[in-house]
């Protein structure tokens, strides 16, 4: 092959050419580099409601990186994704030296578990509000069903004047319900089996049975709804009388008159 001046000047050629690519590609990302094409002007679209403006700014400042060129979208994208507040972000590259930045924050429905929130779409995650907010508490994954159950009651209990302000779904997947109405706090225990129709049926006997209780002066705090044909009602301080040791007391009375 070193002989066949042919093949040698082929290969020459080739070598050149890759060279030059090289080169060529280096120069231009060279170029893409350079500080003509920064971006001058980051505009940011919300409204933001919660999430700090100051951070975002600082976000931006320290994160998007890189010219209209090189920026890594996908990277700044999921920095400026980590600011408290921030659900989602979109970026779009104006030419010549203007990014566009689209932020949509969390909506908070509830508080979850120890410290994080939940959002309208049932995703849990961390920022600091110090509003009223409902509880929920589920193993880690269920705040989506949580969130479906919660619309969904709040419906049932609302022409009862009732404001649901707790759910609990338990790891073997039974529920527990925090309301509050004009009498005061009502827990109510649905269980695992049909807590949909269990709550339905209670609502539709709600009025001519623990209303009515209310009415008379007699408050309920505990309702257990896991009976076939009807639900258990507890009246705060209610106890039971004990029953008298009759076969003890009848005993005691034959030996004295014996």
């Amino acid at each position: 092959m070193w002989d066949d001046a042919r093949q040698m000047n082929a290969i020459a050629a080739v070598l050149v050419l890759i060279a030059a690519l090289a080169l060529l590609w280096g120069g231009l990302a060279w170029v893409l580099r350079q500080p003509v094409f920064a971006f001058r002007e980051v505009v940011v679209h919300g409204p933001l409601e919660r999430a700090s403006a100051a951070h975002i700014e600082a976000a931006v400042r320290e994160e998007l990186t890189g010219t209209f060129f090189t920026m890594n979208l996908d990277r700044s994208r999921s920095a400026l994704s980590r600011v408290p507040w921030v659900r989602t972000v979109a970026l779009r590259r104006q030419w010549p030296q203007r990014l566009d930045v689209s932020i949509e924050e969390h909506a908070p429905l509830a508080r979850w578990n120890d410290g994080s929130l939940v959002n309208v779409q049932g995703e849990v995650f961390v920022a600091d509000y110090n509003g009223e907010l409902p509880q929920f508490e589920g193993p880690d994954g269920s705040s989506p069903q949580v969130t479906a159950r919660y619309r969904d009651w709040v419906e049932t209990l609302a022409p009862l004047s009732l404001a649901l302000e707790a759910i609990r779904l338990s790891p073997r997947g039974g529920w527990r319900l925090a309301a509050r109405g004009p009498g005061g706090p009502l827990e109510i225990e649905l269980g695992r089996e049909d807590p949909m129709g269990r709550l339905e049926h209670f609502a539709t006997a709600y009025g001519r049975t623990i209303d009515t209780l209310g009415r008379s002066g007699t408050r309920i705090d505990h309702v257990d709804l896991r009976y076939r044909n009807g639900f258990a009602a507890r009246v705060p301080g209610f106890r039971e009388r004990p029953q008298k040791k009759t076969g003890t007391a009848d005993a005691q009375a034959q030996k004295r008159t014996g």
